[in-house]
């Protein structure tokens, strides 16, 4: 498929079927992750991999909707501060590279026919408790993976020439 298909196909999957997601797509997926461009190619970041079965109640305490726990496998993205890249400004991208890495896992598992839903309103204390993240890593963004259990529905996006300037503000 094309990648403006891909796009165009990928869409925030809030219902999951319980059916195991094969090891060979969890592996592309993850490896879409590793190959992800990231600042200086410093790649600040770790994925953990988290199997819901039996787990409802505490992962449910990191984001409470149902749908989280549905699928049977969750992403959490995390950052290395020590390990990004900062500009000489002082702005460190490390929140950017994770963007980046997500993308790639949500793209890898649309083409394999999975579903995901990027989550960032997360309650970050929680989800370290629950998966002793230290305190040098931040927790910056999850989705579910597994199969989708519901259909797309109609994409609302703001027209393109409402979003783009050429040359200049």
């Amino acid at each position: 498929m094309d990648i403006q298909e891909l796009i165009n196909r990928r869409y925030s999957v809030r219902a999951y079927k319980p059916d195991p997601v094969e090891d060979d797509k969890l592996t592309r997926v993850l490896e879409a992750a590793r190959l992800a461009p990231t600042a200086r190619n410093l790649q600040p970041f770790q994925v953990i991999v988290i199997h819901t079965h039996g787990k409802n109640e505490e992962l449910l305490s990191i984001y409470r909707d149902n749908w989280f726990v549905q699928a049977p496998l969750i992403l959490c993205v995390c950052g290395m501060p020590s390990l990004a890249w900062v500009r000489r400004d002082g702005r460190r991208y490390m929140d950017v590279d994770v963007a980046i890495v997500m993308d790639h896992i949500v793209l890898a598992a649309t083409e394999l026919g999975l579903g995901t839903c990027i989550i960032a309103a997360f309650d970050v204390l929680n989800a370290r408790k629950v998966l002793l993240i230290p305190d040098e890593i931040e927790p910056l963004l999850f989705t579910p993976l597994g199969y989708p259990a519901n259909a797309p529905g109609r994409k609302i996006r703001k027209k393109l020439e409402d979003l783009i300037r050429y040359e200049h503000w």
